[in-house]
């Protein structure tokens, strides 16, 4: 993958979508990869409302979304071995290693990660 991809969380797309500026224009043209767990949350938040659901259906149409693989699974299996973070982050962080991108998040339990960049 090249400099110009990345994998957002779940947290950046609600950012995104609520019209955060600053984290529009520093994503203005990359590539904008999703795993299928954040799809999940997103689509899943418990009343949501119609126009919402039109809004980040929209949004996720423009993102390339991972759906897991075995190579994922793998990666889920060591770093839940190796880590304190809850199954879907870690599947969120496998997909990020698997596709060999920089993952945005505003979470901090990543932190520890090289490969994580933390948006605060």
């Amino acid at each position: 993958m090249n400099g110009n991809s990345i994998l957002l969380d779940t947290n950046i797309v609600l950012y995104l979508l609520g019209g955060d500026k600053v984290l529009a224009e520093l994503l203005n043209q990359k590539k904008l990869y999703l795993s299928f767990i954040s799809q999940l949350e997103l689509l899943g938040f418990r009343g949501i409302t119609q126009k919402q659901q039109t809004e980040i259906n929209r949004f996720v149409q423009e993102c390339i979304v991972i759906d897991i693989n075995e190579e994922i699974k793998k990666e889920v299996i060591q770093l839940r071995k190796s880590t304190k973070l809850k199954l879907p982050d870690t599947i969120v962080l496998a997909t990020a290693r698997y596709l060999s991108l920089p993952l945005i998040t505003s979470d901090l339990d990543f932190k520890e990660n090289e490969e994580v960049i933390i948006y605060t």
